[in-house]
């Protein structure tokens, strides 16, 4: 079979060690491969530079030194150097292979991230770069697909908090940095997070790599950048004249604190920006830890039976000072809190006259008015206790019932609708991750929370999903790859995988992929299967070169090497019974008794002669010279053709010698 691989390199192995089996990703600089390091038996990334890049002198001579100095740069959260060399004059890194998604496929798909996942993302990202800082360096092009988003070590991807996060791209990092400019006059840097000093002059520090890393934040918490423009460099110079808008203005309901990070480190002023990676990672991590313990309140205070809104989607509780929160009582002497401390309309009637100093003795009032005194007491005591009971009634009303009314009905409704009718309501919006449905269109809300018709506090912010549609994915882009990663890459979008019968291929190396059914591309639900058909690598028998050979010969040919001869004659101006092509070609490897269809020639057509007798000589000559003959002239050419050999009527090859025999 003569599959066709696309990428060249694919399939070869490099410096004999390090063989090439799938392609991960192309970016501007370089493209990136899955290989196998034979030597080591281990999957590693190999970071080939493109051959534009190469020409350029320093920045390949910067990146190879940069190269080794990353090598000694061992951290956690940065993607190891292994090895690095050239092939065929372009330099190339070897690295760790980080079986995972980029930030930026992760934000595509979520389109932004809670603060507690964003937070735990940033908490490795400036750990991987502090560690840079320490050592000297500065990353330059901090930005969502230089971060790679391993799998949880407790196998949940979905988790962000417990995944492992690492940062790629070091190495280009001083190579960029040998020119701010790139040969054309180009800021080599991403616009969308570059910090406002690279704009202006083109240098760079740890405070740089801070700014990035703000806008980064930024992204995840609000699901898009900053600023946007149709040109890069109308971007890159809103970063010098604006200050980066705070991200709650797009996200409204995030912690203050969130909006107070990334203002700090987005500060047009490098001088008020945390100083590098590792101070900014101290105010992320108390950051981390205050939202951490606000959350785990909010988690407790939800689990209260009967609590209104128990169960609900996690709110924001803010902390309440010690002052406010607990009411100061005085101590009472002697331990025991006597009934003189009770205020005069709390206290039975026997107690009001009591005193703790002494007092003289006085005449006893008349029976009448002491009745009078007593009924009267009780009637205010009696009124009093029942404003209690009021008051008490009312504050547990409110607290339970009178603050909270129903929640709007937004199910099925589009996004802009579901927005507009909850402020009609007096109520927020916060839009979380989308999710697949059968039936509610896509772009509609598919679950709220609180539901419609629960109790929820006037004002506060109704949780929606929005369905995603169907579910459906498409067939990834699997030639070239080797079987146990196309596999994963299939499972991973819960497709089922089918391997069919490997066949041979001139182009493929044994074991990976040379298609798949349904071809790329394909939109599948979950549970549809693909057939994965593999390589065998190239067939055992050469086929032949018979082009030009008679055909008694590539028969011949033919049957030596185990081989079967299918002929078709066609039309040709060459001799007759002459090999002029052939199927499958010259070269293409060939299983035993595969047919090599042979096309051989009839040889050149045929004309018929016309009667030229009883003509004057010289035009039957011209005639027949017109129709591509040679003409022999006997006796006198001025005379009449009397005689003509071949005669007319007779089939003859063109160019053939046709003799005319003329006298009078």
């Amino acid at each position: 079979m003569d599959t066709t691989v696309a990428d060249t390199l694919i399939g070869t192995t490099i410096d004999g060690r390090y063989r090439i089996t799938g392609r991960v990703a192309r970016g501007g600089m370089a493209t990136v491969y899955r290989a196998t390091d034979e030597r080591l038996e281990r999957t590693v990334a190999l970071k080939i530079i493109h051959p534009s890049q190469a020409t350029n002198v320093h920045f390949v001579d910067r990146f190879t030194d940069e190269a080794k100095t990353i090598a000694r740069l061992t951290h956690p959260n940065v993607v190891a150097v292994y090895d690095q060399g050239r092939h065929q004059g372009l330099p190339y890194l070897v690295m760790e292979f980080v079986q995972g998604k980029t930030l930026r496929e992760l934000l595509s798909q979520r389109v932004k991230l809670t603060p507690v996942e964003a937070l735990a993302i940033l908490d490795q990202m400036l750990a991987a770069i502090a560690a840079a800082h320490r050592a000297g360096l500065v990353h330059r092009d901090v930005k969502p697909e230089n971060v790679l988003v391993a799998e949880a070590p407790s196998g949940g991807s979905a988790d962000l908090v417990d995944a492992v996060v690492k940062v790629a791209d070091f190495g280009l990092a001083r190579a960029i940095e040998a020119s701010s400019v790139d040969d054309t006059g180009q800021l080599m840097a991403t616009v969308a997070y570059v910090a406002p000093e690279l704009v202006q002059t083109g240098q760079a520090d740890a405070r740089t790599d801070v700014y990035s890393a703000g806008v980064v934040l930024f992204e995840m918490l609000t699901g898009r950048v900053p600023y946007d423009g149709a040109e890069p460099i109308e971007v890159a110079w809103q970063h010098v004249d604006n200050d980066v808008p705070v991200p709650s203005t797009i996200a409204p309901g995030l912690p203050p604190v969130l909006d107070q990070l990334v203002s700090r480190a987005t500060r047009r002023d490098p001088g008020s920006r945390p100083t590098d990676a590792g101070a900014m990672l101290s105010e992320v991590q108390a950051a981390r830890d205050g939202l951490g313990v606000t959350h785990a309140e909010t988690a407790m205070l939800r689990q209260i039976p009967g609590r209104p809104g128990a169960g609900d989607a996690t709110t924001i509780v803010p902390t309440v000072s010690a002052p406010d929160a607990t009411a100061i009582v005085p101590p009472v002497q002697g331990g025991n809190y006597q009934a003189s401390h009770r205020p005069s309309w709390a206290r039975l009637p026997e107690q009001g006259g009591r005193s703790s100093a002494p007092h003289r003795r006085s005449a006893p009032p008349a029976a009448g008015a002491a009745g009078f005194f007593e009924d009267r007491r009780r009637v205010m005591l009696t009124a009093l206790v029942a404003l209690m009971a009021l008051v008490v009634i009312g504050s547990t009303w409110w607290v339970t019932s009178g603050r909270y009314t129903e929640t709007p009905q937004l199910l099925t409704m589009s996004q802009d609708q579901a927005v507009a009718y909850a402020k009609q309501q007096g109520f927020e919006v916060f839009i979380g991750d989308g999710q697949y449905s059968e039936t509610v269109p896509e772009g509609s809300v598919v679950s709220q929370d609180p539901g419609p018709l629960a109790k929820i506090v006037k004002g506060d912010t109704i949780r929606v999903i929005l369905s995603l549609g169907p579910e459906v994915h498409p067939v990834p882009e699997l030639e070239g790859q080797e079987l146990t990663y196309a596999k994963a890459e299939l499972e991973a979008l819960r497709l089922k995988v089918k391997q069919g019968k490997a066949v041979y291929s001139d182009t493929a190396p044994e074991g990976v992929v040379i298609s798949t059914d349904p071809k790329a591309g394909t939109e599948l639900k979950p549970g549809s299967t693909v057939t994965l058909v593999l390589s065998k690598g190239k067939a055992p028998i050469t086929v032949p070169n018979l082009v030009g050979e008679n055909i008694n010969n590539a028969r011949t040919i033919l049957a030596q090497r185990g081989l079967q001869a299918a002929e078709e004659t066609v039309e040709s101006d060459k001799p007759a019974d002459t090999v002029i092509g052939q199927s499958p070609k010259a070269g293409t490897g060939a299983e035993k008794n595969t047919k090599v269809t042979l096309q051989v020639s009839k040889g050149p057509a045929q004309l018929t002669l016309p009667d030229l007798t009883n003509q004057p000589c010289q035009q039957a000559q011209a005639t027949l010279q017109g129709m591509g003959f040679q003409v022999q002239i006997n006796i006198d050419p001025n005379a009449t053709v009397r005689q003509q050999n071949p005669p007319g009527g007779t089939p003859v090859p063109p160019n053939s010698v046709v003799q005319l025999t003329c006298f009078l």
